[in-house]
């Protein structure tokens, strides 16, 4: 009599299972994982709009509410779960206010980012 190899289908569902805990553990942090991924990127190119912010001022004595006025577009990977826009109003003392607004479904929970002249950032425990 030969005896027969291979798995038993007892054997192949424990290994599903296994296989299944493990995901529904691994994609969620995962998930996480890339939310702030994508949140570091916004906020390390919002940084340096406000640096490029800083630099117009000694020029023009006041802000731009315009990426190309200071020659910057944002990377792809912020453009496509961010809008970036600043808001310069005309004033004394002049000032300006960042904000990354998010796009992407993966994004919408983590809610909008915003950087000031001053350098107050919210929301306080994203940054």
């Amino acid at each position: 009599m030969s005896k027969q190899k291979g798995f038993s289908l007892i054997e192949l569902m424990i290994v599903v299972v296994i296989v299944g805990i493990l995901a529904a553990v691994a994609i969620p942090s995962y998930q996480n994982y890339v939310v702030k991924g994508n949140r570091a990127a916004a906020q390390a190119f919002m940084m340096d709009v406000a640096s490029r912010e800083k630099q117009y001022l000694l020029d023009a004595r006041t802000y731009t509410n315009s990426l190309v006025t200071l020659g910057v577009t944002a990377p792809t990977d912020v453009s496509k779960h961010y809008t970036i826009t600043i808001d310069a109003p005309a004033g004394t003392p002049p000032s300006f206010t960042i904000t990354a607004t998010p796009t992407s479904s993966q994004q919408t929970a983590d809610g909008a980012l915003t950087l000031d002249s001053s350098g107050a950032k919210t929301p306080p425990g994203k940054w």
